[in-house]
């Protein structure tokens, strides 16, 4: 069958160089915070005997990305991204070198815990800096399956840090920090240069820009706080709906293992369908979340393991679909000038959300904790259809 001259014009995602060195560079951005938990754990445990002086180490950098993020990403929008990505990556380098050396030289855990908090601040505009950067590296006719394509990778990411953290502090218990310097120094070598979509923001500057119309905003960052409060649950929560189908305690974990990596699996496999044939519509966002709401309600109340598994891959299929969409909505709503600003918003409100699932296991009941977070997927419906239909501010995006 002959090629038509409209099939050799439409782009293609997976010959865009661009984007592959913007993902690249991504994916080995989000490397360290995967291995921080496993890194700062071996390097607390050698130092001061305690792994819980690890487990408050990366609470600090959690804190400090928090913290730093929103005034991060303003100062990304008055720079080209590029340039401030990889200011921002070597200087997380270097932080993560001070946390090993402060380790290394006996510092109290007052010192670490300061040193970890930096680490994350240096790390806190990262997010939003990338996300607009994708925005300038693939047309808009891509950028629906790059998110999706990009959901997928994260998957593998979350999954290879913790393992690489692990392996690599089997050689030494600095190796892993070191692991996460490295990371962000390669993430930098990989920054693509001279998007092809950077005339689009020529002689933008956040200063002076068009004001964010938050109300517009409102329901794609629920979204997103509902996949962070949904997933913290059922992660943090796999232990204990494991010990629902086993005695053995040993079996328990091993059940754990699974069940998360259903999930994940089921993610993966939502957002590489969706990457395929996937449409970013408020309708399809309504129906992603109608699926967490049933999907987490099933893990809440159903008996046995069909009930469970069923639930968990209802949960993961819709999770990559919904946070593609979210993105890709949100990033319509926003002003060129000020995209930064509003992806980092957009990170710390998801974070939160992992934040309150957490939170919430830890003050209620299992099956408690897993419902709140399905009854978020309805609030989150209801909030994006009134947002969407309500009455936009005058101040609209380019």
């Amino acid at each position: 069958m002959t090629t038509t001259g409209t099939d050799r014009a439409r782009p293609s995602l997976f010959r865009h160089r661009p984007y592959w060195r913007w993902s690249a560079a991504t994916q080995f951005s989000r490397l360290p915070g995967t291995m921080a938990p496993l890194a700062f754990t071996a390097l607390t445990t050698t130092t001061t005997g305690s792994y819980r002086a690890g487990a408050m180490m990366m609470v600090a950098f959690v804190a400090g990305q928090l913290v730093v993020s929103i005034p991060g990403g303003r100062s990304l929008d008055r720079t080209a991204p590029s340039r401030g990505l990889r200011r921002l990556l070597w200087c997380s380098a270097g932080t993560a070198l001070a946390v090993g050396a402060a380790a290394r030289l006996g510092a109290p855990v007052w010192g670490l815990l300061v040193a970890a908090g930096v680490c994350g601040a240096a790390a806190g505009g990262l997010s939003a800096g990338f996300r607009t950067l994708l925005a300038r590296t693939v047309p808009e006719s891509l950028l629906l399956r790059a998110v999706s394509v990009d959901a997928t990778l994260l998957e593998v990411v979350i999954i290879a840090g913790p393992a690489l953290a692990v392996t690599s502090a089997g050689w030494s218990p600095w190796a892993p920090v070191l692991g996460m310097a490295a990371a962000f120094v390669v993430s930098s070598l990989a920054l693509p240069v001279g998007t092809p979509c950077a005339t689009d923001a020529a002689g933008e500057s956040g200063a002076g820009a068009e004001p964010i119309d938050w109300f517009r905003t409102l329901g794609w960052l629920a979204c997103l706080f509902t996949i962070g409060q949904l997933l913290a649950a059922l992660e943090v929560g796999a232990l204990p709906l494991a010990a629902r189908l086993t005695e053995s305690e040993g079996r328990a974990h091993h059940t754990a293992a699974l069940l998360i990596a259903v999930l994940a699996v089921a993610s993966i496999l939502g957002s590489a369908l969706f990457a395929w044939r996937g449409r970013a519509t408020t309708a399809l966002a309504v129906l992603c979340l109608s699926g967490l709401a049933v999907g987490g309600t099933v893990v809440a109340f159903g008996d046995g393991w069909y009930a469970l598994l069923g639930g968990l891959v209802l949960v993961g299929a819709c999770t990559g679909p919904l946070l593609a969409v979210s993105s890709v909505n949100l990033q319509r709503v926003l002003p060129r000038a000020r995209r930064s600003e509003g992806f980092s918003v957009a990170h710390v409100v998801q974070t939160v959300g992992f934040a309150s699932g957490s939170l919430g296991l830890g003050v209620l009941d299992l099956d408690t904790a897993i419902a709140l977070g399905a009854g978020s997927a309805v609030a989150a419906a209801v909030c994006l259809g009134v947002t969407s239909s309500g009455p936009a501010s005058e101040h609209r995006p380019r």
